[in-house]
């Protein structure tokens, strides 16, 4: 499906994490999207010189949800969720969407585990919400999440009210009495051992690069196969 220019609405937007804001909006044609892409958005005279530059955001709603939703970390001097910060409700911004091939392939028989840090957990809601992952569910879901401290997991009740779903939230630098997994997404995976069916497994993968990469060391040492290790960098 091709991209097409929108001009999208806010209808809100909320602090979900204290460093996590969930932005709202509907548009003035209709987008159909699958779960895992993303919309690029034009962020007005935001270069040094004064011209427009274009961010992308995965979409973190269902495809058959409205109005869509953005699930978007505050970044300190970052030029694109500065802009959406400040949009309030009945403010309007322009994008293009749908882009990018980070979907959802069902394999039959396949268990799937999708592994993010932070934001990175959007693309996979919306996968997870999706028509395709319903009517194709995997044999079995894991939704590995890690972020530094336990006032940052997102999505933890909706997701894990999901059937055949998993919700493992890991927390590297807990602040109080975290009664959860103490570590990152990969000292998770090592915890696992031999007995998880690791070559019966898809992988889903989609934060930093550097725990990509560190994920991807880790299943090559389980002997899980390239075509099973799908992945988006956030940066």
């Amino acid at each position: 499906m091709a991209a097409t220019e929108v001009h999208c609405k806010v209808i809100s937007r909320k602090y979900i994490t204290p460093t996590v804001f969930e932005l709202a909006f509907e548009t003035d044609k209709p987008v159909e999207f699958q779960g895992g892409q993303f919309i690029s958005i034009v962020i007005p005279k935001a270069s040094s010189s004064g011209k427009d530059l274009r961010r992308a955001y995965s979409i973190a709603s269902g495809p058959d949800a409205r109005p869509v939703e953005l699930c978007v970390k505050l970044v300190e001097g970052g030029p694109g969720t500065n802009y959406l910060n400040k949009l309030n409700a009945g403010d309007t911004f322009r994008g293009f969407a749908p882009y990018g091939d980070f979907t959802y392939e069902p394999r039959a028989g396949r268990q799937v585990m999708f592994i993010s840090t932070g934001t990175g957990i959007a693309p996979f809601r919306s996968m997870m919400l999706s028509k395709e992952y319903r009517q194709n569910p995997p044999t079995a879901a894991t939704c590995l999440l890690g972020v530094r401290t336990e006032d940052e997991v997102l999505y933890a009740d909706e997701l894990s009210g999901l059937s055949g779903v998993k919700y493992v939230a890991t927390v590297s630098q807990p602040k109080g009495a975290w009664n959860g997994f103490k570590g990152r997404v990969t000292d998770y995976l090592r915890s696992l051992g031999d007995d998880f069916a690791w070559k019966e497994t898809d992988y889903y993968l989609c934060g930093g690069g550097a725990m990509i990469t560190e994920v991807k060391a880790i299943l090559a040492d389980k002997g899980v196969e390239k075509d099973a290790i799908h992945q988006e960098k956030y940066f």
